[in-house]
């Protein structure tokens, strides 16, 4: 019988594509064509990266993409020990650790309002945090760099959040990440059943009950590719860091390895740096690998609803 149920399910999922295949026509071709272009142009840099960690710099330079003759690990052990990569990843994880709940926690919250309490002003709420998609982060440096230097003289909480500290880099990611967040959430909150939601109040649950207990998990598809998404961003933000941080002690990752490019001039340790992007470069790929068919559900539930 379970052999039967699988054939069916197969021989329905062979059939599905057959459709898809001649619904689409040359179009599917030409999609076909277009992803693998992408995933060449995308993976292509990305191995070279990976091939050039373990090379030296004569190697590197005489043919990039030659096999090494022996793999060069202490690469990724200067890297580590010598240019500090490990504390700048360190600092990263922290980082990105606490704003990524931060955002999602706050972003949810305020998303799960907008999209399901009409109130008014909800509107006019809703555009002003999206609005901060229209404007590029580039703009908003120099005044941010003073509104947080300002925090800093806040009564016994301003060193803690002031210049050259992490929780202050935490603010400002959160408010970095809020309008996607928000933006996102509220089109997937709004898609979401208000029956379930009505019989638990009706039951004496509380409108934050009802939130975290049932809004929340029905929510968990959207919420799990909005979170990898701002892992995402927030682990390969240079701009803000750069302008926040000033200690080489707070640095982040992405700070870390612009300073192996540029710190020595033509002389810089090459073979160090992409060993160091590399290490960038892993646990991101590794986070998207893990968790990609929940993004993808994610998206998609959303735009099936």
């Amino acid at each position: 019988m379970t052999t039967m149920t699988s054939w069916t399910a197969a021989n329905s999922r062979k059939i599905a594509r057959e459709e898809r295949r001649r619904r689409l026509g040359p179009l599917g071709v030409l999609t076909h064509l277009a992803l693998l272009i992408w995933t060449l142009l995308v993976m292509i840099p990305i191995l070279w990266t990976f091939l050039a960690s373990v090379k030296s710099e004569d190697e590197i330079f005489s043919d990039a993409w030659s096999l090494p003759a022996s793999l060069r690990w202490d690469n990724f052990v200067r890297a580590w020990e010598q240019v500090h990569i490990g504390q700048y990843m360190l600092n990263s994880v922290i980082v990105v650790t606490f704003s990524t709940f931060g955002t999602m926690l706050i972003g949810s919250m305020a998303a799960y309002v907008l999209a399901r309490y009409p109130f008014r002003g909800n509107r006019a709420i809703y555009l002003l945090f999206v609005s901060g998609l229209a404007f590029p982060v580039y703009l908003a440096l120099t005044p941010l760099f003073f509104v947080v230097q300002n925090m800093g003289n806040i009564p016994v909480i301003g060193p803690l959040i002031g210049l050259n500290t992490h929780a202050g880099l935490v603010l400002v990611y959160i408010a970095y990440s809020m309008p996607f967040t928000i933006f996102f959430l509220s089109a997937f909150f709004r898609t979401l059943p208000t029956a379930v939601g009505e019989a638990a109040m009706v039951d004496g649950a509380s409108h934050t009950r009802v939130f975290f207990q049932i809004m929340l998990p029905m929510a968990k598809p959207g919420i799990i590719s909005i979170t990898i998404f701002n892992i995402l961003g927030q682990w390969n933000q240079y701009q803000l860091p750069l302008i926040l941080l000033q200690d080489r002690e707070k640095w982040v990752l992405t700070m870390g390895i612009a300073d192996i490019s540029t710190a020595a001039g033509y002389d810089q340790d090459w073979s160090a740096m992409f060993a160091a992007l590399t290490l960038a470069i892993l646990p991101m790929l590794i986070v998207y690998t893990v968790f990609q068919r929940q993004i993808q559900s994610g998206l998609t539930s959303g735009a099936l609803k």
